[in-house]
């Protein structure tokens, strides 16, 4: 979710891309950099953490007069948040921004290592302008240097690149990252990734297409197209709502960020899938020495990606995983001892109970783990170690992609347990590895399947209550689906695990109950479907969802034919979510800000 914009003109460049960041910030980043060239030279600042550190050390720098300029906000990918891992990179005397993965980084960096380049940092965006500059040596002209580059990487990536060879030109690239480039009449360009740091500023547009790449100047716009031909720039009307450009067209920021979850999840992924193990640079292996019980403490959603942990690392890691509401842990006398690690999971890193049971664990002298989509936050600041979840800044309060990208993060820290642990075959964890691989497909949402939950939500309005059921990982996917449905609907939502339905609930079964049955084909389908066979017995409507077809569900929602159980996990997280959404929106509140909730629990 990292943010990029540039800028060609004659106004105060440093202003233009400061502000350009600050429209991006919702999409979360732990640094941030600015590049300006003026006058033949470089001026560059950096800053771990929130823009404010950024303006601060620009606070004395000023530019007056033309100038090219780029900057970007960093998620840690490649190498952890630090000033020389955040962008801009520089060569010998070009910077660049990138967005996205360099998937065959390793093997240019080795060759250009051997050719004796000197890397300051660890991200793969690195390689970018150094094989610029290595081609720039041969080339007739730096575009040319530039279109050889493009073409020798593997991957994803928006880029800019500025050169001091042609102080008056940005380069750029698109494939696979958003990019788009404003004009206006001043003969001023301004790039960015997405459309809100260019509102006030541009009235037209171009979307670049994947493949695209060129230069500007004052007078000129060239884009060649991923064949080497040249193209005209499309421009459109750009929207002047700042708002309605966050949320890129769709209703509600919720809806957004259900779409939004196979890019993040990607972002998760990326840098931590090796080719058959987990990597986390970010943890120190000896965290887990002496280690025999986890401890995963949390609130809300939070807590029910702890429980769908728990499975995982019972299944895979091996080792005892105990289970705790933060708000009942810390008014109870728990027992905490110190071959115990204990993990905190908040979205916002300041979640009031969940914090103080880490100061507790802290106090008893147990290592701490927070898994955490905010970087400086207090939990953070105070774990031993932290993984970051890359999520963005999440604007809907019923969370949706924290909670898709929380699950990822734990199945991968399953398997690399498991690697260190030696509890599963290597052959195992890399089939694992490459099912991980596999999320950001898995949760794409597809117009068919929207538009078939969207149709089936009148059905869902009235009636007494909602039971989502689901065994094994599906129970706390069960659970966080009755959550979603009750945060935004106001309707009652109960989840409940398959086998429980008559040990009790199954008394309130009749018509006018609603039970949303979560059927995955590669775990546990048989018994699942007995349970939900009793209920509909008992005159209960069902929707199910499953890939296999359910001749007593009264709805079905057909889910996509997967290899495992826990991609069917993701598919199914999809379907209960848009659920969700679409009876909300025939209720007709708001579904972002739903009464009486607040996005991150300060107070207990």
């Amino acid at each position: 979710m990292c943010g990029i914009v540039g800028y060609l003109g004659e106004k105060n460049s440093k202003k233009i891309l400061l502000d350009g960041l600050k429209e991006l910030e919702y999409r979360g980043y732990d640094s941030a950099g600015i590049a300006v060239l003026q006058n033949g030279e470089f001026s560059n600042y950096k800053a771990v953490g929130k823009l404010v550190n950024l303006e601060e050390k620009t606070k004395n720098y000023e530019t007056k007069g033309f100038a090219v300029g780029i900057g970007h906000t960093r998620w840690a990918t490649h190498g952890k948040p630090t000033e020389l891992n955040a962008h801009p990179h520089l060569g010998e005397s070009s910077y660049v921004v990138h967005n996205g993965i360099i998937e065959n980084y390793a093997e240019l960096k080795k060759e250009l290592i051997n050719n004796g380049t000197v890397f300051l940092s660890q991200t793969d965006t690195e390689v970018i302008v150094h094989q610029f500059e290595k081609n720039l040596q041969t080339a007739q002209t730096a575009f040319d240097a530039f279109s050889q580059t493009i073409s020798e990487l593997d991957g994803a990536y928006a880029v800019l690149l500025v050169t001091a060879s042609e102080p008056d030109t940005i380069f750029f690239a698109k494939h696979g990252s958003p990019m788009l480039v404003g004009v206006n009449d001043e003969n001023e360009k301004y790039f960015a990734s997405s459309d809100t740091p260019l509102i006030g500023h541009c009235t037209n547009v171009n979307y670049f297409e994947d493949g695209d790449f060129g230069y500007v100047t004052s007078d000129e716009m060239m884009i060649m197209a991923q064949d080497g031909t040249k193209k005209e720039a499309i421009f459109s009307k750009l929207t002047q709502n700042k708002l309605s450009a966050q949320k890129d067209g769709y209703r509600f920021f919720m809806e957004k960020e259900i779409y939004e979850q196979s890019d993040v999840i990607a972002d998760t992924l990326m840098g931590r899938v090796g080719d058959e193990e987990i990597i986390f640079d970010e943890l120190d292996s000896n965290l887990f020495d002496g280690i025999n019980e986890i401890k995963l403490c949390a609130c809300g959603t939070s807590y029910h990606a702890a429980m769908s942990a728990s499975y995982l690392f019972e299944r895979y890691s091996k080792i005892k995983t105990s289970l705790e509401i933060a708000s009942e842990f810390r008014y109870r006398s728990p027992i905490m001892s110190k071959d115990t690690l204990f993990v905190v999971i908040s979205q916002s890193g300041e979640t009031a109970d969940t914090l103080e049971t880490l100061k507790m664990a802290k106090n008893a002298g147990l290592k701490t783990l927070v898994i955490c989509n905010v970087d400086n936050s207090s939990m953070v600041r105070l774990a031993d170690a932290c993984i970051l979840t890359r999520a963005g800044i999440e604007k809907g309060v019923a969370s949706t992609k924290a909670f898709a990208t929380q699950v990822t993060v734990f199945w991968m820290m399953s398997l690399y347990i498991a690697k260190l642990r030696k509890s599963i075959s290597d052959a195992d964890i890399s089939k694992q590895v490459s099912l991980l691989r596999e999320i950001p497909t898995h949760v794409k949402v597809s117009d068919e399947m929207h538009e078939r939950i969207k149709r089936l939500s009148k059905r869902y309005l009235h009636g007494h209550g909602f039971f989502f059921i689901g065994r094994d990982i599906f129970y706390p996917l069960a659970l966080e689906g009755a959550l979603k449905l009750k945060e935004i609907s106001y309707l009652h939502a109960e989840g409940y695990p398959s086998g429980e339905m008559k040990h009790g609930p199954i008394a309130l079964a009749d018509p006018e109950l609603f039970t949303i049955a979560l059927l995955p084909e590669h775990l546990h389908y048989e018994k699942s479907k007995s349970n939900v066979e009793e209920l509909s017995a008992r005159d209960s409507t069902i929707c199910a969802i499953s890939s296999r077809e359910f001749d007593k569900a009264d709805d079905f929602i057909k889910i996509p034919t997967c290899k495992d159980y826990m991609l069917e996990f993701f598919e199914m997280m999809i379907v209960v979510q848009i659920l969700s959404l679409e009876i909300s929106i025939r209720l007709g509140n708001d579904v972002d800000m739903p009464r009486n909730l607040a996005k991150s629990v300060t107070v207990e």
